[in-house]
């Protein structure tokens, strides 16, 4: 399902007396989305967005960004938006190097091995760490396929004909992993 708004990041909580509000990024692009002067949306998971707001200043402090908005200038000002999100309308999307994608364009594509085994759906990108892992759901196996975003695994993207082709490097399939006997050693 299309949308006009994307998470962009969480409002974890207060910080402060002043108005400023700890904000868990969702977004490889943190510092133009924070940054003073830029425009967000405030909503409640899931639904449409009811606020718009302008971002009076904002610094990176741990895992966290300490966001203050215009006209918020206290604690009771803000306190209200503790677990809401902050979110972007699609016009502001920054584009993106040719080989990179935005999640929401990944989800729903249809996964398909090399030789054109249908896989699944791609139904979630994680990110853990080191790179992205496409969560495909599918026949393949009763759990959901974790796929690591990488180009040794993922072959080729084609967002126009909605399609993924990948190759499934051993000991990705859950049968791959269960041909051990019960020593563990092969």
């Amino acid at each position: 399902m299309a949308t006009d708004y994307f998470r962009v990041g969480i409002i974890a909580n207060t910080h402060g007396l002043r108005g400023e509000v700890k904000v868990l990024p969702k977004t490889d692009f943190p510092d133009k989305r924070f940054s003073p002067g830029s425009h967000l949306f405030v909503q409640e998971s899931g639904k449409t967005p009811f606020r718009e707001v302008s971002v009076r200043s904002a610094r990176q402090h741990q895992q966290f960004w300490l966001v203050a908005f215009e006209g918020a200038l206290s604690i009771s000002d803000v306190e209200n938006l503790k677990g809401m999100e902050l979110s972007i309308h699609k016009s502001q999307l920054q584009p993106l190097p040719e080989g990179s994608y935005y999640i929401h364009d990944l989800i729903g594509l249809r996964v398909e091995t090399e030789d054109g085994t249908y896989a699944g759906e791609l139904v979630d990108v994680m990110t853990p760490g080191a790179n992205d892992v496409y969560v495909v759901r599918g026949p393949l196996q009763k759990r959901d396929l974790l796929l690591p975003a990488i180009p040794d695994c993922v072959l080729s993207v084609d967002l126009k004909s909605n399609k993924m082709v990948v190759h499934l490097l051993p000991g990705l399939l859950e049968s791959d992993s269960d041909s051990h006997d019960e020593t563990g050693l092969d």
